[in-house]
Parts: structure tokens; sequence; C-alpha cells
């Protein structure tokens, strides 16, 4: 293990030393003594790595290590990284685009030629967008279309799921694709009936519930796996435990056919509009001589991406960081994007060891070390605002409640996996001193060993002595170093 008390934000390093509220101190006889870190790492029981580094916002003074040059397992905090990179690259005016373009004129209401909904990468595109979409066609006088309805997702690389190792059912690891609707999920819904089950699968929002057609789910009487998936004839069909179900309920499932389903959902919406359209049929490039009849822009690309952080969306980062690679010529599928941005921050930082297979911390693979991680904090940070699109950190307490009347004030980015809990961000101690930290801690053997459980037995009692032990060093150090 490296340890050390000081240092320069270019140099490697490793531990600290001592804290301040009941959780931090230690009385000893009529006084009371500052934990060091060693006394809170013993007292949280993880196992596995644990790796910190905190250090002055403006200096760039490192005040405190453990292990800091020790590669691990970032999870979410991830999207900090990405998030410079995207602001980097792209700029904070970048807007994705939706379209739908026509290869002829409008004659007589029809189209005469192709109709081609095309995603410009758009992670945040819902129904209601696509609502907006139609409608917009239908006032252009458009009812229908001579030629065939078209669907193009190729603005981003395909890929069936962000991480290989997450449960088949979870939402949060969707296909990746140019064409991204309600994150890449449909809406599953479940109702007890007589003799079973009525089930149902649609691609709600807030002003539109339309039904799905490319994805169908079936109750099956079995104990597990609690969902099977398989694709057939270009839909998606589920089958899900019937015992698991219980009364009624909801969940998202992943889309892996984004293409299918945002054509399937489109042509439903249009036709509520009084536009006929023929079946969707995904194509892989753009016909050409296309142009564009109606465009659906995005906010602009600060706002998705503090929506991102705030709640972690991994097909946003996903979206944001194969775009920006795009945009620099390197290539950005899933995989060789995440090496782009590695060469990225090694050449902004002037090296590190960070490799970055995905851009959302979804997936085990992903390395960095937490001094890598404080130093893009610290140094690239500050140039593109990124302590405002962080979230704000409450502190908590041993039972794990908010610390009430904190005057620690703490905008970060949480990271959370099967045995993985990370955090990075900015502190302001009581007395105005700006810090900023990574916090990494991982047990990736007991990781491996639950490998595609949703929630592996004994990981959520072991994240929460993790986050309590985060709270606890930041307190210390606001109480150390402020």
């Amino acid at each position: 293990m490296d340890v050390t008390r000081r240092g320069i934000l270019g140099g490697m390093l490793g531990v600290g030393a001592g804290l301040a509220t009941p959780a931090v101190l230690r009385a000893e006889g009529a006084a009371l003594r500052l934990l060091s870190g060693e006394e809170l790492i013993a007292a949280a029981r993880l196992g596995g790595d644990v790796g910190y580094v905190v250090a002055d916002a403006r200096s760039g003074l490192v005040l405190e290590a453990r292990d800091g040059g020790k590669p691990m397992a970032p999870a979410s905090t991830a999207k900090a990284i990405t998030t410079l990179y995207a602001l980097e690259t792209l700029g904070p005016q970048f807007r994705f685009e939706t379209r739908v373009l026509a290869t002829g004129p409008v004659s007589g209401g029809r189209v005469e030629g192709d109709l081609i909904l095309a995603g410009g990468g758009d992670p945040t595109l819902s129904t209601d967008g696509l609502a907006d979409l139609a409608a917009a066609l239908a006032q252009q006088g458009v009812t229908g279309v001579r030629g065939r309805f078209l669907v193009w997702g190729g603005a981003l690389p395909y890929a069936e799921a962000i991480a290989a190792d997450q449960p088949v059912h979870v939402g949060y690891n969707p296909a990746i694709s140019g064409l991204i609707l309600n994150y890449n999920r449909v809406h599953f819904e479940w109702k007890r009936a007589k003799g079973g089950y009525a089930l149902a699968m649609d691609a709600r929002s807030e002003r539109h519930v339309p039904k799905v057609y490319t994805a169908d789910v079936a109750a099956v009487a079995r104990q597990a796996p609690l969902f099977e998936y398989r694709q057939a004839g270009g839909r998606e069909h589920w089958t899900v435990a019937a015992s698991a179900l219980g009364k009624d309920g909801s969940r998202w499932l992943p889309v892996r056919l984004p293409e299918a389903y945002a054509g399937d959902v489109f042509q439903t919406l249009a036709r509520a509009r009084g536009i006929d359209l023929p079946a969707p049929e995904p194509v892989r490039a753009l016909p050409a001589g296309a142009r564009v009849l109606v465009g659906q822009p995005s906010e602009a690309l600060p706002k998705i991406l503090r929506s991102m952080m705030k709640y972690s969306t991994n097909i946003t980062a996903e979206a944001v960081g194969m775009t920006a690679s795009a945009a620099r010529g390197a290539n950005a599928a899933r995989g060789a994007s995440g090496a782009a941005m590695s060469d990225w921050l090694s050449g902004r930082l002037g090296g590190t060891r960070a490799r970055f297979v995905d851009h959302s911390g979804l997936g085990g693979d992903d390395r960095i070390a937490p001094i890598e991680m404080v130093r893009a904090v610290t140094l690239l940070g500050p140039k593109v605002g990124l302590r405002g699109l962080m979230k704000p950190f409450n502190l908590r307490d041993e039972a794990g409640g908010k610390v009430k009347g904190a005057q620690i004030r703490v905008d970060a980015k949480t990271g959370t996996l099967n045995f993985v809990s990370t955090l990075t961000g900015y502190i302001t101690a009581p007395d105005g001193t700006e810090l900023t930290f990574a916090i990494f801690t991982g047990d990736l053997a007991r990781r491996a060993q639950s490998r595609e459980a949703e929630q592996a037995e004994g990981s959520r009692g072991w994240v929460g002595r993790s986050k309590l032990l985060q709270s606890q060093l930041i307190t210390r150090w606001a109480t150390l170093y402020g």
C-alpha cells in the first residue's frame, strides 16, 4: 500500500491521517482525537481495495492520499471524465437533432419517395418528442408516403448492450444506437387477472402512452431465471417468471432493437395525426439526396450533462462520449470510443494509466487511479464548469441518515456497482477552503462471484458501509485541512 501526506498533483501517491463529528472523533481521556484514515477504513470492514486522494483545489497540492496511483474501477464517476471529454470536444452550445427526411417532394399530401426517421444520437428523445415531430409533419400537410418508411440510427455505432456483465433485463443497460427513444427502454406493466396476468408493453412519456408492437412479454411457470430474452423476426420477445410478479407492478426493460422500436412508436403517433405510414424498415445508410422536412433539437449539452450526472443515466454517457469521439475523427464504437477518451485524458494530463472501455462506468473493466481522477477534476473541471454540473452530496451518519446542520458543502458524482462504491468532486470546508477529492472502494473478487446479479447478496450492506466511510473521510478532510 502506497501512503503519503503531501505531494504535488503530478506525482503518484497513497494514505493519510485523522476527522470531526462523533463518527470521526475518539475520546482519549479529557481530549478528543481525530481518527486517521486507516482507522476509519478498518472500521468500515470492506475488504478489497480502498484508495483516495484529497488535494487543495487552487494549488493542486495533494494533502492526503492512500493508494492514489493504483488504477481502480470508477463505476459511474467515469461520467465526470465523459463530461469533460464531451464539453471540451463538442462545446456548450452543442445540441443533438432528430430529423424526418424525404427522398422526394410532397405532392397532394404524400411524399413522392421514402420518408426517413433519422436519429442524431439524442439520448433524451422521448415519445413526446416523437409526437411533436409527427405533429410538425402533419402541419406541413403530409398525410402519407408512396415509398417506404425507413428508420436510421447510424449516427452512432450499434452495440447490443452497454456492458456484458449485467443482467439481461435491467433497463439501465440497453442497446446503444444513434436513435435512442426513452433511454432505449420499454415499459412493462402487469396486473393480476382471472386465470393469470394481464401484461402490457408501452412507450409511455408524460403526454403519450402508445402501445408497443415490436416487443412482447409472456408470464411462464418457473422459479428462475426471472427474465429470459430472445429476438425473432425483427421483434423482441421476453418471458418472466410468473412466481415473481405478485399482484401488480411495472418496470422498464431494455430495448435491443432501437430502430425498430422508435419506428414502431413513430408510426403509431403519426397515424394519430392522420399520417398513414407503412411498416418501419431499419436501414444502415441514409438515402442519398434526402432533404429535411422537420427536426427536433435537444436541449444544450450542459443541461443534458447535468441531468446525466444527477440521475446517472448510462445511455446518455455513452451517447455523448461516442458523439465526442466521432467529432474527433476517432472510432466511435463501444470499446474503441472509450480508448479514444483514455488517450485524450492522457494527453490533457501529461500521461495516465487510465483505461476506459465505455463512457458510463457501467462495465467492470474501466480503470483510473484516484490521483488521475483528482487531477482531471482539479485541472480540467474549472474550465468547463464541472462543479456546477455535479449533484450536491449529503453527508451521512452511521444510521444512514443525513447529517443535520453540516457546514461542509460537497458537489460530487457517485458511482455504484455490486461491491464497488466511488465518489469524486469538490468540497468547501466551513472556513471556505476548497478541496478536490476521489474515493474509490472496490472488492472485485466478490463482484466477480456475483456476475450478472442485479443485487448481489451482501452488496447493499457493503455499499452502505462504503458510503459512510466516504462521509467520514470528507468530514475528516474538511476538519483537518479547512
